[in-house]
């Protein structure tokens, strides 16, 4: 994985790309192309997740979405991540541009693809999970959930309450994640967050809230 951890630059730009998305969709409903210097691995496949906070209450969610497994490109994905945050999660109010350039601020999380996780005795899962390196995935009985690693963190859960906030998510009661049915994954995530709107790039370190 090493080999292929981007770059700060790199993380800059997929988070400018992802905010000239939301913009240029706000303004006219135009879906932006991506632009040509694009490195390899920003052309790779990949999952990601847009996420968007407000600058006051700091941090309070204002609109998450993304795509768990890699369909397509991780700087294609960050501009329909980003557009769909903006416009389509269901829990808020699309953001308007106004709001967009003086009141929030973009964090962008590239994925890993997701691995399930085996274990003879189901009880002994929240054991082979790494709080603040590892996202998870629920997923059974016809529904599914994800939780990034950075939400384990920013909450002070441990690894069970990690798995139960995760059953929740996918509306699921909180120890579903000990049935044979429902299959448990685990994912990585490099995280970069703006510092302001439109402002400088830093990498959030894994297991940083």
């Amino acid at each position: 994985m090493a080999q292929n951890k981007l770059s700060l630059e790199e993380g800059a730009l997929l988070i400018r790309i992802g905010r000239t998305a939301i913009t240029k969709y706000l303004e006219s409903k135009q879906i932006i192309k991506p632009p040509n210097e694009a490195s390899e691995k920003l052309r790779r496949k990949s999952g990601v997740f847009v996420t968007l906070n407000k600058v006051e209450p700091a941090h309070e969610l204002r609109g998450c979405i993304g795509f768990p497994y890699p369909q397509d490109t991780l700087i294609n994905s960050t501009i329909m991540a980003a557009i769909y945050a903006a416009t389509e999660d269901p829990r808020f109010p699309p953001v308007s541009a106004g709001e967009l350039r003086t009141s929030v601020i973009i964090e962008l999380t590239a994925l890993t693809q997701p691995q399930p996780l085996r274990a003879q005795d189901r009880k002994t899962l929240p054991a082979l999970i790494q709080v603040g390196r590892h996202g998870l995935i629920v997923e059974g009985l016809g529904t599914s959930g994800l939780l990034l690693p950075q939400v384990a963190t920013e909450w002070n859960w441990d690894a069970s309450e990690f798995l139960m906030n995760c059953c929740l998510k996918a509306g699921l009661p909180p120890d579903s994640w000990l049935l044979d049915g429902v299959e448990v994954k685990v994912f990585e995530g490099e995280i970069f967050e703006e510092l302001e709107p439109a402002g400088k790039v830093r990498r959030k370190a894994t297991g940083e809230g």
